[in-house]
């Protein structure tokens, strides 16, 4: 009985300890995140009681209560334990500019961002995809697409929202220049966001299918019969694949970052534009809860990724 119970202990621990593992390091983001945001906002010039207060002529009696109110007569520290505590029950606060709660304010843009991300993320995975496979080597069309991806990943985000605006916007008539309103108007921001990140996954996604096709298995199925497509597709793309899922942590962070600048290009709402609004104005809460959306958001992803490994690659289930 006791040589079955140690066998089962381990194993469960072995199951258990990546877990806690897991769920520890993403507090550890989580905490450092909302700390380093923190602190970074209170060491910035500003007051926040003149922005609050804003062009208006209040006496001291009344500015000595926005004070009180607001919680900005405590020490720091207090402020920081008090937001943490807040936090750890699920209120972000209330915004100093929009004068509502900061979920609610988040929840009326959100929409509207994930939407644009959505759209960036399986353009870019679906184009990366397709020029890599048909690209792995194949010397002519790997360098011709090496030297465009060269270009992508050296255009910043808004130049290449500026430029297809230009384009396609003004010159052409094709899509809205702005706003937010049905599919067309995600085209353009779509594509300008997907750009660096399509030149990328597609030089990493290259580099592993070529070396994946010196592998004997591949030889094997090519003398099987297979055709080369076949072979690329069903073999090669598989074990490609992990090196480039690595990169998904960074795409989500790259697309939200580029969001923030996208979305004032294209006079979109979102979480960007809302961003940056709240940063001009010092609103402490709103940024604070922006950002740990994002790193809440970031943590998921990976908790994503680490079960994407897994079914990719089966030999990792028994490590």
């Amino acid at each position: 009985m006791t040589a079955v119970a140690v066998p089962a202990t381990r194993a469960r621990a072995r199951v258990v300890r990546p877990v806690l593992v897991r769920l520890g390091t993403s507090v550890l983001v989580l905490w450092g995140a909302v700390t380093v945001a923190f602190a970074g906002l209170h060491l910035t010039p500003g007051n926040v009681v003149d922005l609050l207060i804003g062009s208006s002529t209040v006496t001291p009696e009344v500015r000595a209560r926005i004070i009180t109110d607001y919680g900005l007569d405590r020490p720091l520290p207090a402020q920081y334990a008090a937001y943490l505590g807040r936090v750890l029950h699920g209120d972000l606060g209330q915004s100093y500019q929009l004068h509502q709660s900061v979920a609610s304010a988040i929840g009326e843009q959100v929409g509207s961002s994930v939407q644009l991300m959505l759209a960036s993320f399986v353009l870019a995975v679906v184009v990366s995809v397709t020029v890599a496979v048909l690209t792995a080597g194949r010397r002519w069309a790997r360098a011709v697409f090496s030297g465009i991806e060269l270009v992508g990943i050296s255009i910043p985000s808004f130049w290449a929202g500026i430029l297809l605006l230009t384009v396609f916007s003004f010159g052409l008539g094709i899509f809205p220049a702005t706003g937010g309103d049905g599919p067309e108007s995600l085209v353009l921001p779509s594509v300008a966001m997907a750009i660096p990140v399509v030149a990328t996954l597609s030089q990493v996604l290259r580099e592993g299918l070529e070396l994946t096709l010196e592998e004997p298995f591949v030889l094997t199925a090519r003398s099987r019969g297979m055709s080369d497509l076949g072979v690329r597709l069903r073999h090669a793309l598989r074990h490609a694949l992990l090196p480039t899922v690595t990169l998904a942590g960074w795409m989500v962070s790259f697309l939200f970052g580029g969001a923030v600048i996208i979305e004032s290009v294209f006079s979109r709402q979102g979480i960007g534009r809302l961003t940056l609004a709240a940063v001009g104005n010092k609103d402490l809460p709103v940024v604070m809860g922006v950002v740990l959306i994002a790193s809440l958001l970031y943590v998921v992803i990976n908790i994503l990724l680490d079960l994407l490994y897994l079914a990719i690659d089966p030999r990792l289930r028994g490590a």
